[in-house]
């Protein structure tokens, strides 16, 4: 992911009015973050716990996007649609995202199940078991992650009305 300052995160968000944009708490330090293995950037509102952020590369460009999570949980052990990870080691929620523009204004939304933390990119990058004899490991790793960031940018599009 390319390193954003302050300004670039703030401007990202295509479902905020300019009002909610100032208003968006940024993540803690997004200068020393380290980028490399970071496949979006996300965060919870500590202020307002049920709020949360994210903003990717989607062609080019990064794009934010403000999450609310559901009052419900879900009734089982979920998967995060974005990692899918069966062996996740935190909780998945139910996260909503107003559309960009006139669909938003209208109320309309997208709802994907994700990890309750933003943990994503740290899941994807784990060595997953070994399937087989001769099961390459690395190659399934990578397959992950490439799976991750499509799974963010086709969100990102939803959101955005670009899908």
């Amino acid at each position: 992911m390319i390193p954003l300052d302050d300004a670039r995160i703030r401007a990202s968000f295509v479902n905020a009015s300019l009002r909610e944009r100032r208003a968006v708490p940024l993540p803690p330090a997004p200068e020393s973050l380290s980028w490399v293995g970071l496949d979006y950037l996300g965060w919870r509102d500590p202020k307002q716990p049920k709020l949360g952020y994210v903003v990717a590369e989607v062609d080019g460009t990064p794009v934010g996007v403000i999450l609310r999570e559901a009052d419900t949980r879900p009734r089982s052990r979920a998967q995060c649609a974005w990692c899918n990870d069966v062996e996740l080691p935190n909780d998945v929620v139910l996260f909503v995202a107003r559309r960009a523009g006139d669909a938003g204004r209208r109320g309309d939304t997208v709802g994907t199940l994700l990890c309750a933390g933003f943990e994503c990119s740290r899941n994807v990058r784990r060595l997953p078991p070994s399937a087989y004899l001769g099961f390459d490991r690395e190659a399934a790793r990578d397959r992950r992650i490439d799976a991750l960031r499509d799974n963010v940018t086709a969100f990102l599009r939803d959101v955005r009305g670009t899908g």
